[in-house]
């Protein structure tokens, strides 16, 4: 992670609901969706300007960062940990 990116904090219920989301994904993909997910996360919320990463910024990540094949898998478990995914579409 870069000086910028250790500097943004993570709201804690978007990171909660992030958290159980990142467990509920096979675990053969989950490191690596981890891994884009947290650096995209990031750097949404850098160009929105704030100070914590939300959960828009999450839900965006997820969205540009699955591959499409997964997008429905994504789709069921951000709806099954509360991440309502269909506002930031």
């Amino acid at each position: 992670m870069t000086q910028a990116q250790t500097q943004i904090t993570w709201e804690k219920s978007a990171q909660d609901k992030y958290t159980t989301l990142i467990t509920k994904i096979p675990l053969f993909h989950r490191e690596i969706a981890k891994q884009v997910v947290d650096k995209k996360a990031v750097i949404n919320a850098q160009e929105r300007g704030a100070a914590q990463v939300e959960e828009c910024d999450i839900v965006r990540a997820f969205l540009s960062e699955v591959p499409m094949t997964f997008y429905s898998l994504m789709v069921r478990l951000m709806d099954e940990v509360g991440l309502d995914c269909k506002k930031y579409e």
